[in-house]
Formats: structure tokens, C-alpha cells, sequence
């Protein structure tokens, strides 16, 4: 006959220990209050909106530019063995679910701000001052947002036909983040000089990464075809060869 299993303790609301917790969960709320009591009468709040209303298209542009980079590299069977592709994928989707948060931030804080409509984010060229710049910032968000949805729905693109469709929505990529390169730099005020540079930046970027993609492989196409070279070329100085005029 097996022993009785041994019976757990409950430990009563009076016990040691658990009293002393009690009074800090009303005062978790209450410090929270009287955290954003301050950070509202500093006027903290007011110029982090204003640094949101400036940057936050900045940053989206940014972060949007690394997801086209990374993902141009996550390609290269030159230089990248199959490990780093995959690490250079997870930076691609995490600097694109990165973009498209601050991309969102910035509609929300421009609509927030009255300097454009609900209805002038949504539809493109309704916006009654700017139609064609601000226009120009819709459709690079909703060619964006359908590059990350088909990324990820990737394998019910399977077939194909389908992979040449998936490709094909996905190049509109490059599409949507040259629209927001002059959506950002001519639809609001004129830009500082940081913000140039870091245009800049981007653009040099992201031509360096595509002009390298685009660069003609060699003979035997890539690494592999290096090393399939050098083998024929090992294979050949270790064949010795005959002297003229012999078989």
C-alpha cells in the first residue's frame, strides 16, 4: 500500500511575507500618476510630440531603408554562407516590423496634429493641400504594407507562377521606398541638415548593397563556381602533361 502523497501548505493571508506586498500594489498605480503629473507639467509630453511630429517619418524612412538593405543582402550567395543569410532574414523582418511601427506613429501624430486628414492617409491625393506629396506618402505606406503582408503569407506562395507573383509584390519594395524618400523630403518643412545627411545615407546605402547585388558572377556563378574553379585548376596542375608530340 503506497503512502499518502504529502499535503501542500497553503499559507494563510496573514503569513509573514504576504502583508508586506499588499500596500505596494496601490502604490504602483499611484506612482504612475504622479510619474505622468510630472512629465506633463515639465512639458516633457509636448516636446516629445514634437520631436514625433519631425522624426518619426525620419526614423520610419530609416529603418525602412535597413529592411531593404538587409534583405538585398540576405540574397548574396557570394560572400554569406547559409547561417548569415538567415541572421541577415531575422534583421530584415525586424528592421521592417520596426518601420512599419514608426510609420504608423508618424500617420497617427500628423492626423493627431491636424496637418492632414484621416481621410487624406487613407486615400491617396485627397489631401486639400498637398494632394501629390502627401499622396505620394500614402501610397509608399500601402506599398509597404503589402510587401510585409506577402512577406509574411510567403508559403502560400508556393508553385511557380505564385513564386514569380510573390517576387514581383515584393520588388514593389523599392518602389514604395523611393516614393517616401521624396514624400519625406519635400511634403513637410524644410528639412535640417541631419536629416539630409541621414537621407543621404540612405540612398548610398542602399545603392552600394544594390549595385553589389547586381554586380555580373563570375564564370562559375558565385562561391561555388570560385571553388568548382580552383578544383579544375588543382586537378589540372596535378594531371601531368604529356610532352609534344606523343600521344
Amino acid at each position: 500500500m503506497s503512502a499518502p502523497a504529502p499535503r501542500t501548505r497553503r499559507r494563510s493571508p496573514s503569513a509573514p511575507g504576504t502583508g508586506r506586498r499588499l500596500p505596494l500594489r496601490p502604490a504602483l498605480p499611484a506612482a504612475l500618476l504622479l510619474f505622468l503629473a510630472v512629465l506633463a507639467r515639465s512639458g516633457a509630453a509636448g516636446r516629445a510630440a514634437d520631436f514625433l511630429d519631425f522624426g518619426a517619418g525620419v526614423l520610419a524612412l530609416v529603418a525602412l531603408t535597413g529592411t531593404v538593405v538587409w534583405g538585398l543582402a540576405a540574397t548574396d550567395r557570394r560572400v554569406l554562407s547559409s547561417g548569415h543569410r538567415l541572421l541577415a532574414q531575422a534583421v530584415h523582418r525586424g528592421t521592417g516590423v520596426a518601420g512599419l511601427g514608426f510609420l504608423a506613429l508618424h500617420i497617427g501624430v500628423k492626423v493627431a496634429r491636424g496637418q492632414t486628414t484621416g481621410r487624406a492617409a487613407a486615400l491617396p491625393f485627397a489631401d486639400g493641400v498637398r494632394p501629390a506629396l502627401i499622396g505620394l506618402g500614402t501610397l509608399a505606406a500601402y506599398g509597404f504594407l503589402a510587401v510585409a503582408v506577402t512577406g509574411a503569407a510567403r508559403t502560400a506562395f508556393t508553385g511557380r507562377a505564385a513564386a514569380r507573383w510573390w517576387r514581383a509584390l515584393h520588388m514593389a519594395a523599392y518602389l514604395a521606398w523611393g516614393t517616401a524618400l521624396v514624400h519625406g523630403l519635400r511634403a513637410g518643412r524644410p528639412a535640417a541638415g541631419w536629416v539630409t545627411a541621414g537621407y543621404a545615407a540612405c540612398v548610398a546605402a542602399a545603392a552600394l548593397v544594390l549595385a553589389y547585388r547586381l554586380r555580373p558572377a563570375g564564370p562559375g556563378g558565385g562561391r561555388s563556381g570560385a571553388l568548382a574553379d580552383r578544383g579544375a585548376a588543382t586537378a589540372g596542375r596535378a594531371v601531368p602533361r604529356a610532352p609534344e608530340g606523343r600521344p
